[in-house]
């Protein structure tokens, strides 16, 4: 029988470029159009129903009902006007991805009639089934009673026919169920922590926004190769795989010619996302082959994460029409880099003005210095948190790697914010901090480069890059309000003790800038040991870390354990983001996550092993085998060893894969089956990490050897050579 894999390559190479026109000679013609933006709402919402809701998003001003009325019947014409039938309260349980029920504007009446209809209390508020989505203990199985709750902050949405209303997600009792929630109170917490302290600076009243800035890293791979691969469809990622002869080691696909498939895919989603609102900026080819890149425009933390959900979903949908596959995971495949999302955070004004940036004057420089400080100082007090935003049994893959800062969060700042700071030490007055200086290259027709205040290190977790952080340790297929949620807290957290500090010394008779100064100074000096600009893959740093009191542990169920410590928790209550009972509850939900996919892991890589590649690599062995027989009944035995002694010492290698392979499956397969009945979702995401990723790791080790034994016509899932070049 021919082997499906050839068939699967040819069907991929025969695959031509689906031609994507725009609709519209200008993104502007169309940008927004399956939005319930401000632009429809001037169309179907009165001007003082508009006001309520601006109030509302900007504000945070409750709606009542009437208003409510008032917005779904405008919502509703909207929708029906665009094509909906139905409509959804899109949230975000703690699956990581989005959840939807579609329930259809029809009601039916009596004598066989029908009317559209879409209320108030439907926009603002629904009850979806509970029981099914990870709760942490919060929910019984049989208690199915859970609430969304209209976000007016982000704004509905159409996909296919079913209008899109963000919600968040909450328990009968109350408690969080879902990202956006604490999210929303995060930023609560931040803006209003900021606020105070600018009113250090003159600045009164101040409306401050918590924004984000993600990069989001995907592979694309052909479909009919995705579909050889028991492992890409059930695990996002190659658990089996030798590296190919060349892969990225030239660098030859970084930033290069973006192949013809894969920018009509990007052409095709950038369309669709410019629909929806979602301003896509920039496009690129990534460091290894068919790996790619795009990154939006900055908007309001909430409204980007939202953003960032919805194109995930999008980029599935727009790949199927291409025939690629999008892997999000960070790691799907070795020996070539995986896949990060950088989120750029900072903090700002409405009015403009960027509290991670440097000023012209003293006071403005100061106000730069003050909130940096406060930033490191919290990242400092709260690494183990940080990171434990970002450990995922996905994402352990890729940290540490070369092409991923390690697991442990330290800050680059660059050589003159810096110099900044140490001179802040030294000096009891306000320091200087260098602007942007110009550069010649000394070739006439080409400008004066303007060189930023800091030069970048990918080595970083947590980077200063100018304007902001970039928080370089979150994984490719990661919701961002995980990690945007502890970092908003933490730094608010953080405001509120500077702030108690230099009230302390006002009220003792400092001058309001001198007590400014003199605690930032205090505070960076307190932190300073986050700071670190050197190489941070090197054996030395690790050790150095250590050192400066960095948490450096390495294990996903392990690092897990701050997230429910005293101090955690207080940080959380004083902030009112989440509750004990709600720290504890997402706690058992990452264990019960992380056991989940090591076991999903081990039972397809056991089948694989079982009864894909072992049965093709006895079958080669015994056409070796063969070989080796005819080659004795043919020849003298004197010239066997000359003749055969490669293909017998072959067999043997084989035989000793199989073998240890077959073993290593048989010990995975016992595991998960004995780890089942653990209770403890702790205890059993430990005894996965520690017992059942080595036999996963030892069976891909066997398994890799033996792909370059068996004959290539023999083998049956497509190899890196093909998965990583053919786009």
């Amino acid at each position: 029988m021919a082997n499906s894999r050839f068939k699967a390559v040819d069907e991929a190479f025969a695959k031509k470029p689906v031609i994507v026109e725009p609709p519209a000679p200008a993104t502007s013609e169309y940008y927004g159009c399956n939005v319930f933006n401000r632009a429809t709402m001037r169309k179907y919402l009165s001007s003082e129903t508009r006001r309520t809701v601006y109030e509302s998003i900007e504000q945070g001003v409750t709606l009542d009902n009437s208003v409510a009325e008032h917005v779904a019947t405008g919502m509703k014409r909207w929708a029906m006007d665009m094509g909906a039938t139905h409509y959804t309260h899109w949230f975000q349980p703690l699956t990581g991805g989005t959840a939807e029920k579609h329930d259809s504007f029809a009601e039916p009446r009596g004598q066989g009639e029908s009317l559209e209809n879409f209320s108030g209390k439907l926009l603002c508020q629904q009850e979806p089934d509970a029981s099914s989505f990870p709760s942490g203990g919060l929910r019984n199985t049989f208690e199915a009673r859970g609430y969304t709750a209209w976000d007016p902050s982000s704004p509905a949405f159409i996909m296919g026919d079913c209008l899109c209303i963000p919600t968040v997600f909450i328990s009968y009792t109350g408690e969080a169920l879902d990202y956006k929630t604490p999210l929303l109170k995060s930023v609560r917490a931040v803006t209003a922590a900021a606020a105070d302290v600018l009113e250090y600076f003159g600045i009164k009243n101040a409306v401050v926004h918590s924004y984000l800035g993600w990069e989001q890293e995907y592979f694309l791979v052909d479909s009919s190769l995705y579909a050889q691969r028991p492992d890409l469809i059930l695990t996002d990622r190659t658990l089996q795989g030798h590296s190919s002869s060349k892969s990225q080691q030239l660098d030859d696909h970084y930033f290069g010619a973006i192949p013809s498939r894969a920018m009509a895919f990007m052409r095709d989603l950038e369309y669709e996302s410019y629909k929806l609102g979602i301003p896509i900026k920039t496009r690129h080819n990534e460091v290894a082959p068919n790996q790619f890149e795009l990154a939006p425009v900055y908007e309001e933390v909430n409204l980007a994460n939202d953003h960032n959900l919805l194109l995930m979903s999008l980029m599935k949908q727009v790949a199927e029409r291409h025939g690629f596959r999008v892997l999000l995971h960070e790691k799907p495949f070795g020996h070539v880099n995986g896949s990060g999302k950088h989120c750029n955070w900072s903090l700002g004004t409405e009015d403009g003005i960027g509290l991670m940036s440097p000023g012209k004057t003293d006071e403005e420089n100061l106000r730069f210095l003050a909130f940096m400080a406060n930033v490191l100082k919290a990242v400092y007090d709260n690494n183990a948190l940080l990171k434990a935003s970002i450990m995922t049994a996905t994402n352990a893959h890729r940290l540490g790697a070369n092409e991923a800062p390690p697991a442990i969060i330290s800050s680059f700042l660059g050589r003159q914010v810096s110099e900044a700071f140490e001179d802040l030490l030294k000096s009891k007055d306000m320091v200087k901090i260098r602007g942007k200086k110009g550069y010649s290259l000394g070739i006439p027709q080409v400008p004066e480069l303007l060189v930023d205040n800091t030069d970048r290190n990918r080595t970083s977790p947590f980077a200063f890059t100018g304007n902001r952080f970039e928080f370089r340790a979150v994984g490719s297929s990661a919701n961002c309000a995980s990690p945007m949620t502890v970092l908003n807290t933490i730094v608010a957290y953080q405001l509120k003790q500077f702030k108690k500090e230099v009230d302390k010394k006002i009220e003792a008779g400092t001058p309001i800038m001198q007590a400014v100064l003199d605690e930032t100074r205090a505070t960076y000096k307190a932190c300073k040991n986050v700071c670190f600009d050197g190489n941070g893959y090197s054996d030395e740093w690790k050790a150095e870390a250590k050192k400066r009191g960095l948490d450096c542990e390495s294990s996903v169920p392990l690092s897990y354990d701050v997230c429910t410590s005293k101090k955690t928790v207080a940080i959380y209550k004083d902030t009112s983001v989440l509750t004990e009972v709600e720290l504890k509850a997402r706690n058992e939900v990452r264990w019960e996550i992380y056991g989940k996919k090591v076991g999903i892991e081990a039972r397809t890589i056991s089948d694989m092993t079982l009864n894909h590649l072992i049965p093709v690599a006895i079958e080669y062995q015994t056409a070796l085998l063969d070989n080796v027989f005819k080659v004795k009944e043919l020849f003298p035995k004197s010239e066997w060893d000359a003749l055969a002694g490669d293909e017998i010492r072959q067999i043997r290698t084989i035989s000793e894969h199989t073998c240890a392979a077959r073993a290593l499956a048989k010990q995975a397969d016992d595991l998960c089956d004995e780890l089942k009945t653990i209770e403890d979702a702790r205890e059993q995401a430990i005894r996965y990490h520690d017992d059942v990723v080595p036999c996963i790791d030892g069976m891909r080790e066997h398994l890799d050897a033996l792909e370059m034994i068996v004959d290539d016509q023999m083998w049956p899932m497509p190899k890196y050579r093909e998965l990583l070049f053919i786009s």
